[in-house]
């Protein structure tokens, strides 16, 4: 996916870029590579990859909430910054908190956001499972298996939030047996199916909301 093959896809999600996003973005991608050499952040480092797998993928979370009506998000893994810094260029207003349980990569993720300026965004360094406040969205792409990523975040979640998953292929990870153990504590509210353009791979957005006490 081209950087315009990029702009114009997101135009089908109800997003439009400033030229200062793209601008981030772009400078986004290059400071990836350049650290990617130093610490081992992705296996995914040809721009178009990269626009594709990590800046698109991350933002396709806007089939599952309109982040425009939520203030609070807390990604948890983050790894190289994804979906958390992605989300944060393209919907500023969100105060955005990264969680990662390594050190340097947290290190990285906190020069990202010095050099891309960005504001109310904090990386700490931690487990998800041990990090004690409530945001009205909490997300992970990419981390753990259903069943073990809701232990790691859905106390984080806050009355009325949600917690979405970011899943390629879910129907192996989320059987009826773990979908039936999981809805005694949680509600499964919705399972969002899609294909990622270009290469067809599946996506899934799983939206899991706590029982009301």
């Amino acid at each position: 996916m081209t950087k315009e093959e990029f702009i114009e896809a997101l135009k089908e999600l109800g997003i439009v870029l400033t030229k200062d996003q793209i601008n981030k973005l772009d400078l986004y991608y290059k400071l990836l590579i350049e650290w990617n050499n130093k610490i081992n952040l992705t296996r995914i480092v040809a721009e178009e990859e990269v626009y594709l797998k990590h800046f698109y993928d991350s933002l396709t979370i806007v089939k599952a909430i309109d982040l425009n009506k939520i203030n609070t998000l807390c990604d948890v893994g983050t790894g190289a910054g994804f979906p958390g810094i992605v989300l944060k260029i393209v919907f500023p207003h969100l105060k955005i908190t990264l969680i990662d349980s390594l050190l340097k990569r947290v290190n990285y993720l906190n020069e990202i956001i010095k050099e891309l300026k960005l504001e109310n965004i904090t990386a700490i360094h931690t487990r998800g499972e041990d990090y004690k406040e409530t945001f009205d969205c909490v997300t992970s792409r990419a981390v753990a298996n259903i069943e073990k990523l809701v232990g790691y975040t859905m106390h984080l979640v806050s009355k009325g939030g949600v917690f979405v998953a970011m899943k390629g292929e879910i129907d192996k990870e989320l059987t009826k047996e773990v979908e039936n153990k999981l809805s005694k504590k949680y509600i499964i509210d919705k399972i969002i199916r899609f294909k990622l353009p270009k290469e067809e791979s599946n996506r899934s957005l799983v939206i899991i909301k706590n029982k009301e006490a």
